[in-house]
């Protein structure tokens, strides 16, 4: 599953995705795309009035993040965490802070507040 430019599954901008009260806070929520054979994953990630995007792979193996739907965060909310090998995330900016991806990112997938509501950027 890669975030590509081209990938037809991936919403274009302006697309609602939900409404910010749908998320808790701390929270996270994962969404699928698909267009014919075209997977795009991606998951939000609210802190307050914050909310970030990324796309649904850990970049040590490629694999979603979470096994569960919308289970992307610590049990304290304060980190994001791959299921797969425990590798842990800053939520603001998807730095990798321990796990065998340390200092890598998570691809981001840009997401803006609007009137309420969360929308693809």
């Amino acid at each position: 599953m890669r975030d590509e430019p081209d990938n037809p599954a991936k919403p274009p901008a302006g697309e609602r995705l939900c409404a910010l009260a749908d998320l808790a806070d701390p929270g996270a929520r994962g969404f699928r795309f698909r267009n014919e054979r075209a997977l795009f994953a991606g998951f939000l990630v609210r802190q307050g009035d914050s909310v970030a995007g990324y796309v649904d792979s850990c970049p040590h193996n490629g694999w979603p993040l979470a096994v569960m739907d919308d289970r992307y965060l610590t049990r304290e909310g304060d980190r994001i965490i791959c299921a797969a090998h425990g590798a842990m995330f800053r939520p603001a900016d998807g730095l990798c802070v321990a796990g065998p991806c340390a200092d890598e990112h998570l691809r981001p997938w840009p997401v803006a507040v609007v009137d309420g509501d969360v929308v693809t950027a």
